[in-house]
């Protein structure tokens, strides 16, 4: 009978607050219905959703298993070490560089300005969190949600808040998978019928020399300008010029498929399990919840009305499509695909995919260099 008794003190039924591991339980199989279900970003979300669940198995803390995420020496702690020291952002920056085309970017450069209007977000979401109470660090950390980019709120959260880690990746991924259900309603709302129907010229063909040469000043020009967004621009110019050279081609090939796949598994599963119950459920949580929503709405109106207003000062003909600027945030590809897809119920025959990877690509530098700007004034004091 001791024999027994001690071995049902150590299942997970009879350990305190299994209502809250319960609750989270159901968030990761509710991850995993949109994922599985409604193919929302199912590669992010069916790890993101099956790491919830392997991190809120619930267990008795004095067995001295070491299998929770945040015990030393368990193997998913150490997993968790590409997410708490900022490893595994870089490389996903890696992967998204070998395997993106600027070409619209560069055809259309006025583009890129969308992507920095839809920064918007980051800013007005570091100032709300501020008036809620978080410390500076801290809002700064939260505002990057706005960017809707999920490897640059992990890589700033790593430097500034580590301790709001799982909460802000959470909230950052989320988003990023819920772009077809948030962003639709905010571009209906802030466009007329007619600028929906705006047809934007066919994009020039961009010589080979002129892709070879994007990657080399992107990376001078935002580094000089933020050097806290070294490793993530670095890597996503560098996976760019693999791609873009034409002589390296097994590399790129590579940091494109293998290494971003692996490198997404270990992402998803081990930041889905650091939200474990009893570090995740609290009230900060919550609010960092709400205000990344908050600041992914303004995002993508900030993309939205600035590009209204540059076709205050465009010619007929060479007026840009508004629902183009909600492809501002950072989550390539799938914001453009959603203009691409908004902007075909309108008019079937208007195919906005290309013009909206310009400010899409913008987004991803965007976020990166605020992120870097960021980092550099908070790191440096």
């Amino acid at each position: 009978m001791e024999i027994l008794t001690k071995f049902l003190s150590y299942t997970a039924f009879v350990q305190p607050d299994l209502w809250k591991n319960l609750l989270m339980i159901a968030v990761g199989l509710f991850f995993l219905y949109l994922a599985i279900k409604k193919e929302y970003e199912p590669l992010l979300l069916v790890p993101i959703g099956f790491g919830i669940l392997l991190g809120n198995i619930p267990y008795a803390i004095d067995a001295n298993l070491r299998i929770g995420i945040y015990e030393s020496g368990s193997v998913l702690n150490y997993l968790y070490f590409g997410v708490t020291q900022g490893i595994y952002p870089p490389l996903i920056f890696l992967g998204i560089g070998a395997i993106t085309d600027f070409s619209a970017l560069l055809s259309n450069p006025k583009l890129m300005l969308l992507g920095a209007a839809a920064q918007v977000g980051i800013f007005l979401t570091l100032l709300g969190a501020l008036a809620l109470g978080f410390s500076p660090e801290e809002a700064a950390a939260i505002g990057i949600i706005g960017g809707a980019d999920g490897p640059t709120a992990i890589f700033t959260s790593s430097k500034l808040a580590p301790h709001l880690m799982g909460a802000i990746a959470i909230a950052a991924y989320s988003y990023m998978a819920l772009v077809p259900v948030l962003q639709p309603p905010v571009m209906k709302l802030l466009t007329t019928p007619q600028e929906r129907l705006i047809r934007m010229k066919p994009s020039r063909s961009v010589p080979r020399k002129e892709k070879i040469i994007f990657p080399i000043i992107g990376l001078l020009t935002t580094t000089f300008i933020a050097p806290g967004a070294l490793p993530l621009l670095g890597m996503l110019f560098f996976g760019n010029i693999l791609k873009e050279s034409g002589v390296t081609e097994r590399l790129a090939k590579t940091a494109g498929t293998s290494l971003i796949d692996i490198v997404t598994i270990l992402l998803g599963l081990t930041v889905g399990a650091s939200t474990q119950a009893q570090y995740f459920l609290t009230s900060q949580s919550i609010l960092i919840f709400t205000l990344g929503a908050v600041s992914f709405i303004i995002a993508t109106a900030g993309g939205v009305l600035f590009a209204k207003f540059m076709n205050l000062f465009l010619r007929e003909g060479d007026k840009i499509n508004p629902l183009i600027g909600a492809a501002g945030v950072s989550a390539v590809p799938d914001s453009a695909r959603v203009v691409h897809h908004l902007g075909r119920q309108f008019d079937p025959d208007n195919y906005l995919m290309m013009h909206a990877m310009g400010p899409n690509v913008s987004g991803v530098i965007g976020s990166a260099t605020a992120a870097g700007i960021l980092l550099s004034y908070f790191l440096g004091k």
